[in-house]
């Protein structure tokens, strides 16, 4: 559930950084000599839609996260019979024996 919640946190995350890219800036910035004034096309309402479309993520980045860290908290709260790691000592190695080399026939 870690991993799920991790990988959705990413996308979000990704939608995110798409949806402050496509906003227009306020402040002007270096995007202010590029932009025109007047939009002729364009739908009025759209500047608004991607305000709080990144609020909502923002919102779901952070609800993500923390449901993440509860998960996270559970899995290493676990019991240690499964996380214990047996080490087996490896016996001594034993020099190998010495076999007589057949020289070929010639």
């Amino acid at each position: 559930m870690y991993i799920f919640l991790t990988i959705l946190i990413v996308i979000a995350a990704i939608l995110l950084t798409l949806l402050v890219l496509v906003q227009n800036s306020k402040g002007g910035g270096l995007a202010a000599g590029f932009a025109s004034g007047n939009q002729v096309m364009g739908a009025p309402r759209t500047a608004d839609f991607l305000e709080k479309a990144t609020w909502t993520l923002i919102a779901i980045i952070v609800a993500l996260s923390i449901a993440a860290i509860g998960f996270n908290a559970g899995r290493q709260a676990a019991p240690e019979e499964e996380s214990a790691v047996v080490v087996d000592e490896a016996p001594a190695q034993q020099p190998a024996a010495e076999f007589p080399v057949e020289q070929p026939a010639e």
